[in-house]
């Protein structure tokens, strides 16, 4: 084997013409190894004959290609091919397109489990990895990448900023967590640490020696912020622990750290429902969407739209399921079987979201809990199998609701077998 077989050139360094010379008029396909700043791409013939690898500045040197590609494979057909990995790519995808030139996807594990199989050699690299890519493409490994909507795009967007909220509370709650276990530890026993009652007394006063100063105002307070949901006799016990309270006494600078981090907090919790409405809004203008919304929450339905795309895009419920990485697979040979499990080769937020909508018709559903409680039984008293079962059928339900049927678990479980009537 040539030792200079994945011999990279420059944009400079091509002679372009005589390039579309030996281009002729054969199909060829521009297939991309997409990096942060150096890109590499493979440009091969049908045949899969490879013409040369380039390496380019990404974006100082992409129009510059982009423009000289146009000129020397203009009249003949070609493509671009590339793995959907992060968004570093995502610019060069769109000027394609602009162009009109058809891109398509290609999965990063298979560009990975074939970097031994054509050369014999196990290691991969960018010039390797984008020679790969435009052979498996040329087997027919690859599917045309498709162009997302306006509205799942904006639905994406709104269920980034969400999750970014949620990371937001989830980190200020734990820092909240600790400073309260050494300042005030009888707190957090008595409400909730995201307690918006809670959080709002320790804005205003920052410290248990502050509410135990202003006891009457800090009692309004909480009485007023409450409302009826919050027993008096709670209010009391936090008042009460104040007085008697076991924690580290706050200095100054100490006090403002736990008024600064409260008031963070409800800052947050009121973007967290501002964004949860805008959610709400988009959710309800997609029939789709919105039907399954009323099995799964508007959020679920949502976070399923956003990165599995509209459930009408599938023909079939098993391929829904697919999309969602919840189909099984199996490991086997010989008198050796093993056990099914879950591919997980969607994307795993699909996954996360539909895991606590099966908890919740678990919790809520007379049918769902039994059968899952015989599924229980059956396996041992392993409940992540029985979770995932219901899961699995949970997805593939959502692909009928969508499509305008009823939801009713009567219909995902044997009634009869389960003894209900």
């Amino acid at each position: 084997m040539s030792k200079h077989r994945y011999q990279t050139k420059k944009i400079n360094e091509i002679d372009w013409s005589k390039l579309a010379e030996q281009i002729g008029s054969r199909e060829v396909v521009l297939a991309t190894d997409v990096a942060k700043e150096v890109f590499v791409a493979a440009l091969m013939c049908a045949s899969g004959e490879l013409l040369v690898l380039i390496k380019w500045q990404h974006p100082q040197e992409t129009s510059q290609l982009l423009a000289q590609l146009e000129q020397a494979l203009a009249g003949i057909r070609w493509c671009a091919v590339m793995e959907p990995t992060g968004t570093y790519g995502d610019s060069l995808r769109h000027q394609l397109v602009m162009r009109g030139i058809p891109v398509y996807q290609i999965g990063p594990k298979r560009v990975h489990d074939a970097a031994e199989i054509f050369d014999g050699v196990p290691s991969l690299h960018d010039a390797k990895a984008a020679w790969l890519i435009g052979t498996l493409h040329w087997q027919g490994v690859s599917r045309p990448w498709p162009v997302i909507s306006d509205e799942r795009r904006a639905l994406q967007a709104q269920m980034k900023q969400l999750d970014w909220l949620k990371q937001r509370q989830r980190r200020a709650l734990n820092r909240l967590e600790a400073l309260l276990s050494r300042h005030w530890p009888e707190a957090s026993r008595l409400l909730a640490l995201n307690s918006v009652t809670l959080l709002t007394l320790i804005a205003d006063y920052g410290d248990p020696a502050a509410v135990a100063a202003d006891r009457a105002t800090a009692h309004q307070l909480m009485r007023r912020t409450g409302g009826p949901f919050l027993p008096e006799e709670k209010i009391g016990q936090l008042l009460d622990s104040v007085e008697h309270s076991l924690g580290v006494p706050c200095i100054e600078a100490e006090r403002e750290l736990l008024q600064w981090l409260a008031q963070d907090l409800l800052a947050t919790h009121r973007l967290l429902l501002q964004e949860e409405r805008r959610i709400r809004q988009q959710v309800e203008q997609d029939t789709a969407t919105h039907r399954m919304a009323v099995v799964v929450s508007a959020t679920t339905a949502a976070v399923l739209s956003a990165s599995l795309g509209s459930a009408h895009d599938y023909a079939h419920p098993q391929s829904y399921l697919k999309g969602a990485g919840l189909n099984l697979k199996e490991r086997s040979s010989g008198q050796l079987k093993g056990q099914l499990s879950v591919t997980k080769r969607g994307p795993s937020v699909a996954r996360q979201y539909l895991y606590f909508a099966a908890l919740r018709l678990i919790r809520d559903d007379a049918v769902a809990q039994a059968w899952y409680q015989r599924k229980v039984e059956r396996d041992g008293g392993l409940k992540s199998k029985a979770i995932m079962a219901v899961m699995r059928k949970l997805c593939k339900a959502l692909w009928y609701v969508a499509r305008g049927e009823t939801f009713d678990t009567r219909r995902l479980f044997n009634v009869a077998r389960l003894g209900l009537s």
